[in-house]
């Protein structure tokens, strides 16, 4: 007899010295009085046949991931879906695809596939060890990749079935079209949603220069503008440009000042398997603790300040805003250069007087690309956890066959010695 209990009825269950304790899995309770109190909690289950408990369980776990993990996820899901759906129409309207047999159901089948694959990596990569816990977990942890492939495969067959004669070039125009959509929309957000695990403020900071710069660069256009700046969009200016640029920087620099002293914002997001949910507080990295910075001599005259106390993350936080300022409206212009080759104003009339979704969000997908190549280059090392994580999953002659070889690394090095001394 299993029961499947939450953090609240914990309390009750550390009274019960006959319980196996196995995260929030119990075995074999005998305490009639302490199983009553557990039913009043109405947060118990109990299944009679253990396979039929962890397939129920990993449903659960799967749910409880994606439910709990925050409205921004769900928010970032939700924006990639309809930007997909925009794009997609677009094609649909242009290339008068009302007659294509499965265009849309194979659309959507693709994004599916491409979703499945993505946020399987990622339960993968964030939350190994809720997967290496429950067995059927862990079978679709192992076959993920292939998994996704056939799953994919699938649909590949499926647009091969689909070819009619007639309509052979607008079908394949169609298919190059949903899988460029794919790498533009579904990919980037992908890359947003690792941004969030590495902490809100990676995610905050970026999208706040980019809406800054594309108000202020609107601001100082509109009072000063005089010279054009690129024939795509004509109302851009080198005034608004130049303009954007620099208030951009000054407004990263003090919003990154503001919210790196909040864990909130700062610490990455993590599970915790005593809670059975995600935590975001840590002890903050070097990089949001103050730290003192020598002026240079100019400053020094001008302020008589020798040092000043910033933040690590601000110093980032100056690179943030120089790609939002200066390579984020790249990618307005990319959108604005897609609109002019099929001769529409707008992707999509979602939002009335601004348009689509998509036209909202053209420079944030391509904010969140760099954030993400930032991070890995710049910011992220190698993480001691999860290279454990990884180890305690090989089998035990592999563990300590591992064990021996850095045993002896650490033997040659020197350092071993030192740390037995120090035992």
């Amino acid at each position: 007899m299993h029961c499947w209990l939450v953090p609240a009825c914990r309390r009750e269950l550390a009274e019960c010295e006959q319980c196996l304790r196995l995260g929030s899995v119990v075995e074999h309770c005998n305490r009639p009085e302490l199983r009553a109190s557990l039913q009043t909690c109405g947060r118990i289950e109990y299944k009679s046949s253990s396979k039929n408990t962890g397939w129920n369980l990993t449903l659960k776990k799967y749910i409880y991931i994606f439910s709990t993990s925050g409205w921004n996820y769900l928010a970032v899901l939700c924006v990639q879906i309809k930007c997909f759906h925009e794009i997609i129409m677009i094609g649909y309207s242009v290339y008068h695809s009302y007659h294509l047999p499965w265009f849309r159901t194979l659309s959507w089948y693709f994004l599916l596939c491409v979703n499945y694959f993505f946020y399987g990596e990622t339960v993968t990569d964030y939350f190994f060890t809720l997967v290496q816990r429950e067995e059927p977990l862990r079978i679709l942890s192992k076959y993920h990749r292939f998994i996704s492939f056939a799953l994919y495969l699938t649909g590949f067959c499926m647009f091969v079935l689909s070819l009619v004669k007639k309509h052979y070039r607008l079908q394949f125009y169609m298919f190059g079209w949903t899988h460029v959509t794919l790498l533009i929309v579904v990919t980037q957000s992908h890359l947003i949603i690792h941004n969030l695990f590495e902490g809100m403020i990676w995610f905050i900071v970026p999208i706040s220069c980019v809406i800054c710069n594309d108000i202020m660069a609107y601001m100082f256009g509109f009072f000063f503008g005089r010279t054009p700046l690129i024939k795509l969009s004509p109302k851009k200016t080198w005034e608004g440009f130049i303009g954007g640029f620099f208030s951009t920087v000054v407004f990263g620099i003090l919003l990154s000042y503001v919210m790196s002293g909040y864990r909130f914002f700062v610490c990455p997001v993590e599970f915790n398997n005593d809670s059975n949910s995600f935590t975001v507080d840590c002890e903050p990295s070097e990089l949001f603790q103050l730290q003192d910075y020598g002026l240079p001599p100019v400053l020094q005259s001008i302020t008589g300040w020798t040092t000043v106390k910033l933040y690590p993350f601000q110093i980032h936080s100056i690179a943030l805003s120089a790609f939002a300022s200066i390579m984020g409206p790249f990618g307005g212009f990319f959108a604005s250069g897609f609109k002019r080759a099929f001769k529409i104003k707008d992707f999509a009339n979602t939002i009335p007087g601004h348009g689509g979704i998509m036209d909202r969000f053209d420079c944030q997908y391509l904010m969140a690309t760099f954030v993400n190549v930032y991070i890995a280059s710049f910011i992220r090392g190698p993480n001691p956890s999860k290279v454990i994580q990884q180890l305690l999953a090989l089998r035990l002659d592999q563990q300590l066959h591992i064990f021996n070889s850095l045993k002896a690394h650490l033997t040659e090095k020197g350092l071993l010695p030192a740390l037995e001394e120090a035992a």
